[in-house]
């Protein structure tokens, strides 16, 4: 859960901290600090969150390791920790799939599903769920009235939990798979979670949502630090939703600040990019729909988009075309830094994957989060609130440009650019956010349901700013970015100074 400090979010903390500090500490030889860490971060002879020490080390070597970039070793293997840690030491790793991954011995192996009468039952004379049970699976205790659930009958269909009037029947789901709008875990053969890689399209939330820190993605901090290290000129291109992620009196002037004192040559926000979108989508969606398209998909969330693709490949062609917010700012950057590297910082998981593609590697080189950006600045001992303000800290971008990183706020975005530049023009609008939704509503859109439609889909619940690299409970984060929004100086982004070069971006 964002915004509550877990055992989970101390460990992932210290291992991005750990990984930055070896990237600035080039005395250390990385392939001996690796095999130190587990020991220094797990200390003692006791463990801290297990049982097992041992198991608790075993855990964070897996994490140490694909915070580097470096994939897991498979179950079974005696590799060392630094196997192939030559890979993460050079100027550029991309991320190689798997994205997300499962620690299998981190894995508590969760039923996929399971009903279970709690003691809070008080064997009830009406016992409505002995009535409603459609294969007579539950019986009374004779001893003390209390419901028994016979599991092999049971279809898990949770009537009985629906008429239970203490609530003492409850449905247990395996968390990650719950949170998968693809339904892309299930178990192995050993009763672990596990990801098809066909259905996975890398949002994150299952991430975010395993009680047991079991499942974890890789980064590029070690990579950039490097990078920036080597005397590269690095540009940062911070999305929207950063508002408050790395404290409430964080401002982007502080924000800039910090980038700059750790050696990030200039800082750019990402909502410039989002109102460059927001103009080629309107221009689309005029051109396109329905004459040549039954409707439109925004294309600024990897995840839907991708998701859409997979599931719904006969209307592929339905989704906006229009480069991301995250490409678009990249290519303003190099428009004019055409030697320069840039780091998308934003909090998503899926953009990782985003950049890989051979059409966008050229503009995007490096892709944080901000847990992970969160990681270097105390690697560095860096105090943001105590940073002097940056003069230069707010870029020209709209509203409309920095609410992209709230469910709702890319559509009208949109919508705004057509009623301004074609009044005339009826523009109908269909949203949804969470995967599960999103496959919903493009349903209904394959159906003809949404024909003449702009269909905005966010893969997290809530946009952006509930993204698998946010650190703030989603809606303190929906408002702060909704006040930061409000600041700008224009309301639309047709008033933003980029939009004259939003030809030269998209030839």
């Amino acid at each position: 859960m964002r915004g509550v400090e877990t055992r989970i979010q101390e460990i992932r903390h210290r291992i991005f901290r750990e990984v930055a500090r070896m990237a600035y500490h080039t005395e250390w030889p990385v392939e001996k600090r690796i095999e130190e860490l587990p020991y220094k971060i797990i200390p003692g002879e006791v463990g801290n969150y297990r049982n097992d020490v041992f198991l608790e080390r075993a855990i964070v070597g897996e994490r140490l390791r694909l915070a580097m970039g470096l994939p897991c070793r498979g179950a079974g293997e005696h590799a060392p920790l630094s196997d192939n840690i030559e890979a993460a030491a050079k100027d550029e790793t991309y991320y190689t799939p798997p994205l997300i991954n499962i620690i299998k011995f981190a894995c508590n192996g969760c039923a996929e599903k399971r009903v279970h009468v709690t003691d809070g039952c008080q064997g009830c004379l009406a016992h409505p769920c002995v009535e409603v049970c459609p294969k007579d699976a539950i019986t009374l205790d004779r001893f003390n009235g209390r419901s028994v659930i016979d599991q092999d009958k049971c279809i898990k269909c949770g009537r009985c939990a629906d008429v239970c009037e203490y609530k003492a029947i409850i449905v247990q789901e395996r968390p990650c798979a719950k949170a998968c709008g693809m339904d892309a875990i299930h178990t192995d053969a050993n009763g672990k979670a596990e990801i098809d890689y066909d259905k996975c399209v890398s949002c994150g939330m299952c991430l975010v949502n395993c009680p047991f820190g079991a499942i974890a993605d890789k980064s590029q901090i070690f990579q950039v630090i490097r990078a920036i290290q080597s005397g590269e000129r690095v540009y940062a291109a911070v999305a929207p939703a950063f508002v408050g992620q790395f404290g409430p009196k964080v401002t982007p002037g502080k924000l800039r600040a910090a980038m700059k004192a750790l050696g990030f040559a200039d800082v750019f926000e990402v909502a410039i990019g989002a109102d460059l979108c927001a103009v080629q989508e309107a221009e689309d969606f005029v051109n396109e729909v329905p004459e040549k398209l039954p409707f439109m998909a925004t294309s600024c969330c990897p995840a839907w988009s991708v998701m859409a693709k997979k599931l719904f490949p006969q209307h592929a062609d339905s989704v906006s075309m229009a480069l991301t917010p995250m490409v678009l700012t990249a290519r303003l950057i190099k428009q004019q830094q055409p030697e320069g590297k840039v780091v998308f910082i934003g909090p998503c998981a899926a953009k990782k994957l985003e950049a890989m593609r051979k059409s966008v590697r050229s503009e995007v080189d490096f892709v944080l989060t901000y847990e992970e950006m969160s990681g270097i600045f105390d690697a560095k001992h860096l105090d943001l609130e105590a940073m002097e303000e940056d003069p230069n800290g707010v870029n020209d971008a709209s509203t409309d440009g920095r609410n992209f990183a709230v469910a709702g706020g890319v559509a009208k975005a949109v919508a705004n650019v057509i009623a301004e530049r074609y009044p005339d023009r009826e523009v109908k609008i269909a949203s949804a956010d969470g995967l599960k939704e999103c496959r919903k509503l493009l349903t209904l859109a394959a159906a003809g349901k949404y024909n003449g439609y702009l269909l905005e889909g966010m893969a997290c619940p809530g946009g952006c700013v509930a993204g698998a690299g946010t650190m703030q409970p989603v809606k303190k984060s929906q408002a702060t970015v909704g006040i930061y929004a409000k600041q700008a100086g224009h309301t639309t982004a047709t008033g933003t100074e980029h939009i004259k070069e939003l030809d030269k971006l998209v030839d």
